[in-house]
């Protein structure tokens, strides 16, 4: 299907409407008209635009959750509170499932809310200075070192990464 997003609008009330004027070359005082152009719509229509495009699963560099941190216990709170501090210092969009649902409702509940990347950090992970990154959309997981999880998702943001096609893809 095609999409329009841009307008150009010609505004004959504006003008009145907040008592502009401008000088003619007569020396008569005008109403101009107005003309608006949105080169990508209302800021409301292209977001609701996004959210229909992507389903609401977003790339990770435009999800306005990027990362869900989801630790195994309690003993597992200062590493991941510590990842979770560099990275948002970083300026990533990261937070830190510490409720009180067992692991699996962790999952399940953030797996809902679409984060493109969920972090779950257990006793194995902090011994070892690692994290296990589970995708959405998959149900694979993968074990890899903290700093090649910091520079992964550093290179997926600047890079604009798509790691899968769009839900209501339009091409």
């Amino acid at each position: 299907r095609e999409e329009t997003v841009s307008t150009i609008q010609v505004d004959f009330q504006s003008g009145e409407k907040f008592d502009l004027k401008y000088v003619d070359e007569n020396g008569d005082d005008k109403v101009p008209v107005i003309m608006h152009r949105a080169p990508l719509s209302t800021h409301e229509r292209f977001i609701s635009f996004l959210i229909e495009y992507y389903g609401g699963a977003f790339p990770t560099w435009c999800a306005p959750v990027q990362v869900c941190m989801l630790p195994v216990q309690e003993s597992c709170m200062d590493y991941t509170q510590g990842l979770a501090d560099e990275l948002t210092g970083d300026f990533f969009r990261i937070e830190v499932d510490n409720s009180n649902n067992t692991f699996n409702k962790k999952i399940r509940t953030n797996t809902k809310r679409k984060i493109p990347i969920l972090l779950i950090i257990g006793e194995q992970e902090v011994a070892d200075q690692t994290v296990t990154v589970r995708r959405y959309g998959s149900r694979d997981q993968e074990t890899i070192s903290r700093a090649d999880f910091i520079a992964m998702l550093q290179g997926e943001v600047k890079q604009r990464k798509m790691l899968r096609e769009p839900m209501g893809s339009i091409l």
